[in-house]
C-alpha cells in the first residue's frame, strides 16, 4: 500500500503583476507505507512545496494528492487540519517550539489540539516521547535553555505526540553541526525500523544516506529515484 500518491500535481504561485512562478510541473510520486525518503534538489527546485502539499499545509493548482488513502482536495479546512493533527508529524527547519511553554508542554498542546490522546495520560506520554528522544532531563526546560540540536529533537517528539503514521521533515538538521545532525539522522532511521514512513527534504549527503530511497527534484519535476542497495 502507497502511504502517500501525488498524480500530475502542478503549483504555481502568483508574482506581482499576475504572472505566476511554476513550483511543480506535473509531479508524480508514491511513496510505500513505511519506506525512509530523502528529497533532494537544489533551491527552487520544489522540495519545499512538495512537502507542503503531502502535510496538507497548501494546495495543489492541479493534480491529485492521496496520503494514507485519503484524497485531500475532499477536505475543507477544519477537517484538514484534524487530519493533519492525526496523520503527519510535521518537523520544521526552526523548530517552531512555543516559547513561552515548556518543552514537556510543547508536547502536551499538540495532543490537545487534536485530542486522540486521553487527557489524563498527556503528560506521561510527553515525558516517554521525550525519554525516548533523550531529553526526559529537559522536560521542564524552555526552548531558548536548549541547544538547537536539542531543540530539534524535542520538536521531533512533539512531531509523535499523536502518533502519526507519516513524519515530513524540511531540512531538519540545516542549522544543526555535523555530530547533532548524524544524531537526528539516526534517530530518523530508528523510527523508520518502527514503521513509520518518513518525507526528508534536504541539502544533507549523509542524511540522505540514511534513507532507503533517494529522490531528486529538479524544476518541479522528478529527476531520479535511486534505492539504496539491499
Amino acid at each position: 500500500m502507497n502511504a502517500i500518491e501525488l498524480e500530475n500535481v502542478e503549483k504555481s504561485f502568483e508574482l506581482r503583476g499576475g504572472q505566476r512562478a511554476p513550483a511543480l510541473r506535473g509531479l508524480t510520486l508514491a511513496v510505500g507505507a513505511g519506506e525512509h525518503v530523502a528529497v533532494l534538489g537544489k533551491s527552487g527546485s520544489g522540495k519545499s512545496t512538495l512537502l507542503n502539499l503531502v502535510a496538507a499545509l497548501d494546495r495543489p493548482s492541479a493534480g491529485r494528492v492521496r496520503v494514507g488513502g485519503i484524497e485531500l482536495a475532499g477536505l475543507g479546512e477544519s477537517a484538514l487540519a484534524l487530519w493533519r493533527g492525526r496523520n503527519v508529524g510535521i518537523v520544521f527547519q526552526f523548530f517552531q517550539l512555543m516559547p513561552t511553554l515548556t518543552i514537556a508542554e510543547n508536547l502536551v498542546l499538540a495532543m490537545e489540539l487534536v485530542g486522540g490522546v486521553p487527557k489524563a495520560q498527556r503528560r506521561a506520554r510527553a515525558l516517554e516521547l521525550l525519554e525516548r528522544v533523550g531529553l526526559a532531563d529537559q522536560a521542564h526546560k524552555l526552548p531558548s535553555m536548549l541547544s538547537g540540536g536539542q531543540q530539534q529533537r524535542a520538536a521531533i517528539a512533539r512531531a509523535l505526540a499523536n502518533d502519526p503514521p507519516l513524519l515530513v521533515a524540511d531540512e531538519p538538521t540545516g542549522n544543526l553541526d555535523s555530530e547533532t545532525g548524524a544524531a537526528i539522522g539516526a534517530l530518523f532511521q530508528q523510527l523508520a525500523g518502527q514503521g513509520k514512513t518518513l518525507l526528508i527534504v534536504t541539502h544533507d549527503a549523509n542524511l540522505a544516506r540514511g534513507a532507503q530511497r533517494v529522490v531528486e527534484l529538479r524544476d518541479g519535476h522528478v529527476a531520479s529515484d535511486t534505492r539504496a542497495a539491499a
